[in-house]
């Protein structure tokens, strides 16, 4: 696999090494799968849930903590001197996460390695925000984190159509 400069920042320690390398490895699974250049960089910051609810409400008018926010730059491609790009950063509130992981069962380690492939997809563009881009972005989120050892499996939303039968995008 390609070496890409990928950086854990815990403002709210992990107090695991090995858990934030597992972190490292999630990110560069998501890069690899989509061939990006070598060097590409981006950072995962652990923090809690007030920095991450301030930020909801900030960029997504959302007053509520979430697992992970995606804050892309929209660089995927080389720049013109050669440099790698940088992607973006993502944000993970770590309390949030250990409460989802409680309430659906699963290990706190795999809730954070989805909320790694999950916010690096937000981070090359996927979404979810209408049913055909929920389910190609799931396919590909499925496929990595069964690569990575994850056996957490992620409901999809339901998309009420429209008047003409079609989806709407919510």
């Amino acid at each position: 696999m390609p070496q890409y400069e990928i950086n854990v920042v815990e403002q709210v320690p992990l107090g695991d090494a090995a858990l934030a390398q597992r972190l490292v490895e999630a990110a560069e699974r998501v890069c690899a799968y989509h061939h990006l250049a070598a060097q590409t960089g981006m950072s995962i910051v652990i923090t809690d849930d007030k920095t991450v609810q301030g930020l909801n409400r900030q960029y997504r008018q959302v007053d509520a903590p979430t697992d992970v926010l995606s804050f892309p730059t929209g660089d995927t491609a080389p720049t013109p001197e050669g440099e790698a790009p940088y992607l973006g950063d993502l944000l993970l509130a770590l309390p949030y996460i250990e409460r989802q992981a409680a309430r659906e069962g699963h290990r706190v380690a795999d809730e954070l390695m989805l909320a790694v492939v999950h916010g690096t997809l937000h981070l090359l563009g996927y979404d979810h925000d209408t049913a055909d881009h929920q389910s190609a972005m799931w396919t590909v989120q499925r496929d990595l984190l069964q690569a990575l050892g994850v056996s957490i499996v992620v409901p999809e939303y339901d998309f009420p159509p429209d008047e003409d039968g079609s989806e709407l995008a919510l």
